[in-house]
Order: structure tokens, then sequence, then C-alpha cells
């Protein structure tokens, strides 16, 4: 079975999240999810309605591993995947010409970063090992059959 790989988000540094959630929302973005990372940093998955690609806002606070102040032109952050296998989407990238820049487990998932010929970063999420799932998650995702009343 060939491994998974899905081209999701575009990834971008902002200074303020509150300020650019306002902005996204008037454009005709809705927020899909978003979260914490465990190294102190937040990100939030935007979508525009009809369009399958994302907007990944970053927001890495002072004091946190990738914080930086942001001139203007470096708001690009990275181009994102996902992959059912995160280690062989690395080894692919490196063939490729790739540099391995940062990576860590956060929770089920592991993050990887490589930076391409010309400096633009790609990350890649998946498992942290094969077949993690997100907590309260176990095995395939079933419906539920309907159940008829019987009548008596």
């Amino acid at each position: 079975m060939p491994r998974k790989v899905r081209f999701v988000y575009s990834g971008i540094r902002v200074r303020s999240l509150p300020r650019s959630l306002r902005f996204y929302r008037a454009a005709g973005f809705h927020v899909v999810k978003q979260g914490w990372f465990s190294h102190g940093g937040r990100w939030v998955h935007l979508a525009m309605p009809g369009s399958a690609h994302r907007i990944e806002l970053n927001f890495y606070p002072k004091g946190t591993p990738f914080y930086e102040p942001i001139r203007t032109g470096e708001e690009f952050d990275h181009f994102g995947y996902f992959a059912d296998d995160p280690q062989a989407w690395l080894r692919r990238m490196i063939r490729a010409g790739a540099r391995p820049k940062v990576g860590f487990v956060d929770g089920w998932v592991q993050l990887l970063f490589v930076a391409d010929p010309d400096g633009v970063w790609h990350g890649v999420c998946g498992p942290s090992e094969p077949g993690a799932r997100p907590p309260g998650r176990r095995g395939p995702v079933r419906r539920r059959a309907s159940r008829r009343r019987r009548r008596r």
C-alpha cells in the first residue's frame, strides 16, 4: 500500500493572534481547529468555504523556542503536510535535496521540518508511532447502526 501524503496548509507567523483572527474572519475564513504546541506556541487552522487548502496562523510568544521578532516580509512560516509515515516523508525530502531543520513529538503527533534548497521550510505532521491515534480514539471510525424499536 503506498504511503499517503497530503498537502494541507500554508503556515504564516502572526504578531497578534486576535488581530489576525478578526481580519481572516472578516475576509470570509472560519476556524477549523486550534491548539497549543507543547513548546508554548499557538496555532489556528482557517478554511475558506469551497476550498480544501487551509491557512495556519502560528503565534510564538516571547520566551518560546520559535519566537523571534518578525520583520515585514518574514511572515511566511512553512508549507504543511500530513503523512501516514512522517519518517518516510523526511527521507524522501532529504533525497530530493532538503536540509533537516527541527523535529519533535507533541502528544500523539510527530512534527518534522526541512528547508528546501531556497530555504523555504516544509513541515509534516503524522502519527508519532505507527498506528498512533488522538486521545480517546480507538480503532477505526465506525458508523453506529440504527436501532429499530420492535413492536410487541
